[in-house]
């Protein structure tokens, strides 16, 4: 889509923290399609603000609540019939953005919002295969027929009506490096076993092993993740690493407070 384009009856909303690296891209991409932008901002301690505002965007500045509070405050914010939440490091492909246009004109009654692929940019290449590809995500809806759910860490968006698919990819550019992904591996295991400590759930080694393998097996050769080479590998072998770490999180739950016993 050119910049020259007529603008839709859409709120492009999204949240951002110390996201001025990130942010002109993702605009570029997105606010030419989009008659109001709607951006979130907590604790910015770079040009975050500046630079939405460069694009015209409405900034909102608002305590942190985890990512699904946060984007329900964001989306509640959007005045315009349709909405389109992304986040500050995806990008709308030319091909997706020409989707959304041609959705928004049509206004199918039938239809309460659109969901599409997101593609993510990882280890020098697009990923195309294995668990990470498509990833079908819902972020267009009608202004009133959706909101965000999930828990406050993984949401999703949740929709009052039918969805339609459209063409096209959104881009994801993840963690720039493997250390910055690999943190990811504990931040996400602290929050897997609170949630599994609260469903009164204990240490199981099947568990941990047969998940573990079949994540592998899943993302690797079902899902064909070996199409995508080395990049594809490390996604299989850090999906399994990751699982068998998070079921791993229950043994040490139940062995912290167990003491040696005193030897001669």
């Amino acid at each position: 889509m050119s910049a020259a384009v007529e603008k839709l009856p859409l709120s492009l909303v999204l949240i951002a923290r110390n996201e001025a690296a990130n942010l002109p891209r993702c605009l570029d991409s997105a606010a030419p399609l989009a008659g109001e932008i709607v951006v979130v901002i907590n604790d910015c301690t770079d040009n975050t603000a500046a630079l939405a505002k460069s694009y015209g965007a409405k900034v909102f500045e608002h305590a942190w609540l985890g990512h699904r509070d946060q984007k329900n405050i964001a989306l509640g914010y959007a005045t315009q019939p349709w909405v389109l939440c992304i986040d500050a490091d995806e990008e709308v492909s030319p091909t997706l953005a020409a989707s959304i246009h041609n959705f928004i004109r049509r206004n199918d009654p039938q239809y309460a919002g659109a969901y599409f692929a997101r593609k993510v940019w990882f280890l020098g290449r697009w990923i195309t295969h294995g668990d990470w590809y498509p990833d079908h995500s819902l972020r267009l809806i009608r202004r009133g027929k959706g909101k965000w759910a999930g828990s406050r860490e993984h949401d999703k968006m949740e929709l009052d009506g039918a969805a339609a698919k459209l063409v096209g990819d959104l881009h994801h550019y993840t963690c720039p490096s493997l250390r910055e992904h690999l943190a990811k591996v504990g931040y996400f295991g602290d929050i897997f076993l609170k949630r599994q400590l609260e469903r009164g759930a204990q240490w199981s080694s099947v568990n941990a092993l047969f998940r573990a393998k079949w994540r592998f097996f899943r993302a690797y050769i079902l899902r064909r993740g070996f199409l995508d080479g080395f990049p594809g590998l490390y996604i299989a072998f850090y999906t399994s690493f990751a699982t068998f770490y998070r079921y791993a999180l229950l043994f040490e739950h139940d062995m912290k407070d167990k003491m040696p016993s005193e030897t001669q």
